[in-house]
Parts: C-alpha cells; sequence; structure tokens
C-alpha cells in the first residue's frame, strides 16, 4: 500500500473494511499502543473481550516509522482517525489525577476512544502488592512466604501519600517544575534493600518526606486549603494512602522499590531450596542432578515480574475493564441487515 494512503488511514476506513466482510467474519478493532512492552499488557487485557464476533489487533502508533510513546499514541486523535474500529490504549501517568488541566490529560479523560490504566503505568500494575509472592514463587519453585510484600507496600504508601499529594498539586499548578516527579523520586528513594532492614527504610523515607512537606508548606504559606481539597479528591478518584505506590511514576517503583526487594527475597528462597536438597540428597550424584534440575527449572525473576497478570484483581483494573465493556456495549453494527432478514421472525 503506497505510503501516501497508509498515512490517512482512518475509523471509517476500518470501519468501511469490516462492512466488506462476509457476516460471518469477525469485526476487527485496532487499538494503538505506546511501547513494544505495552502490546502484551494490552493483549492480555483486550483478549478478555474478543468472541465469534469480534477481535483487536494491537499495534504501535505508527506503520510508516518507528515513532512511538503516548504523544504519538495520541496523535491519531486529530480529526477522525480514532473512532469505534480504531482505539488509542495508554498509561494514565499523572494525567488522569490532574483531571483535565492539561490538553493530554484533557483527551484522556473525556475521549471515549482513549482508555488508560488508571494506574501510573503498566509497571505498577506489574508491581501490584497482593501478586508478588506467587511472582516469587514462579521465579524459585519455593512457596515459603518469607517476606510480606503487602505490608511493606502498604507502609511506604502510607510514608509517601503527603507528599504524593503536593506532587500533583504542583502539577495541576503553572509551577509544576518547583517540584517536578524527579523530585518527588528523589525524596521517596528507599537507598539499598535488605530483608533484615526493611522497616528502616520506610521510616528513612518517612523522615525525608517530613522534611519535604515542611519545607513546601513553608513555600506555599497559602495552599493549606487547596491541600486538602485535592487530598479528599485525590481519594475519590482512588488514590488512597494504602495504595498510593500504585499512582507513582512505574519506572521508579518497578526499578528502585519492588525489584530490588523481590531480588533479595528470590536469592534467600533459592538458597534454602538449594540447602534442602543439599540436606536430603543421599549421595553426591543424587545431590548434583537435583541441583542441576532444580537450577534449570527457576526462572528470571524480572521475566516473571514483566508476566505477573496478579493485578486483574486490583480495582483499578476493573474500572479499566467497566471503560472497555462501555464501550463495546455502544459499538454500532458493522453490516446492516437486509430487507429479507429484518422480516425474519427473531429466533427462539
Amino acid at each position: 500500500m503506497p505510503k501516501r494512503l497508509t498515512d490517512n488511514l482512518n475509523s471509517d476506513y476500518f470501519n468501511a473494511a469490516n462492512k466488506l466482510k462476509p457476516k460471518t467474519a469477525r469485526r476487527r478493532i485496532v487499538a494503538y499502543v505506546e511501547s513494544y512492552d505495552d502490546i502484551y499488557f494490552w493483549r492480555t487485557v483486550l483478549s478478555e473481550f474478543e468472541d465469534e464476533t469480534l477481535y483487536f489487533e494491537v499495534m504501535l502508533p505508527s506503520k510508516v516509522n518507528l515513532s512511538k510513546g503516548k504523544k504519538q499514541v495520541l496523535m491519531n486523535l486529530i480529526g477522525d482517525n480514532v473512532g469505534e474500529d480504531m482505539i488509542a490504549c495508554v498509561d494514565a501517568d499523572y494525567d488522569f489525577l490532574v483531571q483535565g488541566v492539561t490538553k493530554t490529560s484533557d483527551k484522556i479523560i473525556h475521549n471515549p476512544y482513549v482508555f488508560h490504566t488508571y494506574v501510573y503505568a503498566i509497571e505498577n500494575y506489574q508491581c501490584y502488592a497482593p501478586s508478588l509472592h506467587n511472582v516469587c514463587v514462579m521465579a524459585t519453585l519455593n512457596d515459603h512466604m518469607i517476606f510480606n510484600f503487602e505490608e511493606y507496600l502498604r507502609q511506604f504508601s502510607q510514608a509517601i501519600f503527603p507528599l504524593f499529594v503536593w506532587s500533583i498539586w504542583y502539577y495541576r499548578s503553572p509551577k509544576y517544575t518547583d517540584f517536578s516527579i524527579t523530585d518527588f523520586n528523589r525524596v521517596i528513594e528507599t537507598g539499598h534493600f535488605t530483608l533484615a532492614r526493611a522497616a528502616e527504610g520506610i521510616a528513612n523515607v518517612r523522615h525525608k518526606v517530613g522534611r519535604k512537606i515542611i519545607q513546601l508548606q513553608r513555600e506555599n504559606p497559602d495552599a493549606k486549603e487547596s491541600y486538602l481539597a485535592l487530598k479528599e479528591e485525590l481519594k475519590e478518584l482512588g488514590v488512597s494512602p494504602d495504595s498510593t505506590y500504585l499512582y507513582i511514576q512505574g519506572h521508579h517503583l518497578y526499578d528502585n522499590v519492588v525489584s530490588p526487594m523481590l531480588g533479595k527475597v528470590c536469592d534467600k528462597l533459592r538458597r534454602e531450596r538449594e540447602m534442602e536438597i543439599h540436606n536430603k540428597a543421599i549421595h553426591n550424584t543424587q545431590m548434583r542432578n537435583e541441583l542441576s534440575c532444580y537450577q534449570h527449572s527457576v526462572e528470571s525473576v524480572t521475566a516473571m515480574l514483566k508476566k505477573n497478570t496478579g493485578y486483574v484483581k486490583s480495582k483499578p483494573y476493573a474500572k479499566l475493564k467497566a471503560d472497555l465493556e462501555h464501550y463495546l456495549s455502544s459499538l454500532s453494527p458493522t453490516v446492516e441487515p437486509t430487507e429479507e432478514e429484518s422480516q425474519q421472525p427473531p429466533k427462539e
């Protein structure tokens, strides 16, 4: 197909193409996503809604070059490009929480053909606390629960929640560069994680957050009322003091909080399993064989975390599913019935 024609593909084109198919064919809906990593996540989400009548094709935003990212995806919203047969699927970032203050935010929360994660990004879903023990089991084949991930991320969330409200407060204001997401991430850095001193890391974060809040209050003496109002609004949007980790920058959570924590836990679980083999082996040959078998069976923690789908039980995911269900229930038919078919009595 010539490049010029490819550039002009829009929802009307796909809708017209669907109408040319036989009635037994499934309707195709194109879903544009931001990057390679997003393809698996959105394929997992959208496959739940596929049936004998329709299917989704998850694609990167451009067929003619390697451009990726949210901006490139949302470029498809220009004019009539997006519609019933072409949707955009993006990370929420802060755009959901700023509630239309920016042009990008307005598009994401008001366009019926744009779907977002509600949490900051897909990495936040992958780090969903109740699912992290299962990730360790997949990686180590050891079901011994030696660390309470849910409690750790609950305490971490409670420690950072007051500063997170400030982060959104600044992001909604003209002076958002005075306290950027990078600045926020620097304050909530937990430092080197160890199982023995996990609580100390949280205490250190709480101390740094408290110190930063005093500074921000001093710099914004008239912000108390707007801060408290925003705090309640964020709670209504789903950001609780116990779940703040789901709404901070995904890469920071993934790379600096959860991955180091999982690495330490899985290292200990592997050593535990290997020690069990050492102790139970009848002779050296059996021990070597069992160790070899075990070591070939375990998986990379990073790979298992990227494949984690335990987030399907989370509240933000339920909101995303509800949006897709509403969209699909409002789709118009792709093929008009013939006069003969319209006169047929309904089937029992």
